[in-house]
């Protein structure tokens, strides 16, 4: 790995004084030559070496189907291997040492949603007439996610807020988007741009790719906030929306949505505000008297709003809400066919067919935590949280960028943080790499507030930081490839390479 990290350094300092147009043209013609074309698979091959072998790794042990068995396998024998590969994985999330992913994670309400799936698993919200609890379920997990971001302190004769269960975040935002595009569309906006902070979610390129949308990128502030006067700028005739993160999952921060209001009050458009990490923290930390600014429905000119109930609402993994403050604009996210021969057909969100039972696994989670439960445990949170950040500025060569509540990401002053990260994940760690600038992340769970958790990432960190400093022990692992991410000015590379790592999840 040694000789592919320096590969990838020589290739960065030789690429770096040429244009980035000028390279991404290169790169796209040279791949067209088989020479060319082969070296650089070579090159993908060797950096992704190590991360294909963790994955063998991973899957080594277990039963190997690529064909359908002759005759099924027996319900015992397939239980106890998939109860053998899942005790496998569960020792690493449970005891604290993923950033983020798992939210909740205590056996007795991984246990209630379990029971709950199991009741429902049969349903399905496209038949309505045929399991009404779905229905009844999604409009009560809407309005009890409306409510804790400020629909019920809007003021009398305001429309209420409404909308719709989605998969999970990148649905909610996907959703959102299209309701904006298709509401401009019909007043002529042929164009269409969303502005954003470079810090908004990634889904937000995907809907721009999706919907046809032109996704707007300026920079944040000193304090990883997205700057108001630059996204007042690049408004133009074409913009359809704003949007705000509520924190930015980066670097935990929250966007100045006051402020970016008032610009989209002033060219009547709509502003979106991405609380899917705050959604079920911020409300609570408010409550509890951390300094939250104002971020909801409460704040005049906030339109649609996306949060997830599968992180800090403590659902199972797959349910979001997307929030509206009309009916005009949510309608446009609906989809209905009226001339199909196979009846009348409509659907609120993506999918068609969907799983009942991960919304009726969603009410009971809101349901039965409640707002003391919520409460509780964002209390916990916070308060690991800044241990942790403490602990991480007591570190020299640390620092924690921005000031964020509880999605703490940190960066290096004088060594290389990917290793960092590189040896937090011999130890276990799952972290988050990130870019613009170099740092990592760990979203603190109801996870690291078990005992000792925090203190065992802070002692490992501080190890970890140690051995990054030693520049003779070679980065094994993908930290190469962060590194190479995060400044190789040639994108298209970047993006092949991502596509061969999703291809080798895909291999059997």
């Amino acid at each position: 790995m040694a000789t592919v990290e320096a590969r990838l350094e020589r290739l960065n300092r030789a690429l770096g004084a040429v244009s980035p147009r000028l390279l991404a043209w290169m790169y796209r013609h040279a791949q067209r030559l088989p020479l060319v074309n082969r070296r650089l698979e070579r090159v993908y091959a060797e950096v992704l070496a190590d991360a294909a072998a963790e994955i063998g790794q991973a899957r080594a042990g277990a039963t190997s189907h690529v064909r359908l068995p002759e005759h099924g396998v027996a319900s015992e024998t397939l239980l106890a291997e998939m109860r053998e590969v899942a005790a496998r994985e569960q020792g690493r999330w449970r005891d604290g040492y993923v950033s983020g992913a798992v939210y909740h994670g205590d056996a007795e309400h991984v246990e209630l949603l379990t029971r709950v799936y199991a009741l429902h698993s049969q349903s399905n919200p496209l038949h309505s007439d045929v399991w009404p609890s779905a229905s009844k379920y999604e409009a009560e997990i809407v309005s009890m996610t409306a409510d804790l971001l400020g629909a019920s302190a809007l003021p009398p004769g305001a429309e209420r807020v409404r909308g719709t269960v989605t998969s999970g975040g990148t649905e909610s935002i996907l959703l959102a988007m299209k309701a904006y595009r298709d509401q401009a569309r019909a007043r002529g906006v042929l164009a269409p741009e969303i502005v954003t902070a470079e810090t908004a979610h990634a889904a937000f390129d995907k809907a721009a790719e999706y919907f046809g949308i032109r996704r707007v990128n300026v920079p944040v502030d000193a304090s990883c906030r997205a700057d108001v006067a630059a996204m007042r700028a690049r408004v133009t005739k074409n913009t359809i929306a704003l949007v705000a993160s509520a924190p930015a999952y980066p670097h935990g921060c929250i966007d100045p949505v006051e402020e970016i209001a008032a610009v989209a009050r002033e060219h009547h458009i709509g502003l979106h505000v991405d609380a899917c990490l705050g959604g079920f923290v911020l409300p609570f930390a408010r409550e509890l008297g951390y300094p939250v600014p104002a971020f909801d429905f409460r704040v005049p000119g906030v339109t649609t709003m996306s949060a997830d109930t599968h992180k800090y609402g403590y659902a199972a993994k797959g349910t979001s809400v997307v929030l509206y403050a009309n009916a005009e604009l949510l309608h446009h996210q609906y989809f209905v066919a009226t001339d199909w021969p196979g009846g009348l057909y409509f659907s609120p969100t993506l999918s068609g067919s969907r799983p009942g039972a991960l919304s009726a696994a969603c009410w009971a989670a809101l349901v039965h935590t409640g707002r003391a439960g919520y409460l509780e445990a964002t209390r916990k949170i916070l308060e690991t949280a800044a241990r942790i950040k403490a602990g991480i500025a007591r570190i020299p060569g640390l620092r924690v960028l921005g000031d964020p509540l509880w999605v703490v990401a940190f960066a290096a002053d004088d060594f290389d943080i990917y290793r960092v990260l590189d040896a937090m994940g011999r130890r276990r760690w799952s972290l988050n790499g990130l870019h613009r600038p170099p740092c990592v992340h760990l979203c603190v769970t109801l996870r690291q507030t078990e005992p000792g958790v925090a203190e065992r990432f802070l002692a490992d960190l501080e190890q970890s930081v140690a051995e990054a400093r030693d520049t003779s022990r070679s980065a094994s692992g993908l930290a190469p490839v962060y590194g190479l991410a995060g400044t190789l000015p040639v994108r298209g590379a970047v993006a092949d390479l991502l596509r061969r790592y999703v291809d080798l999840l895909y291999k059997t």
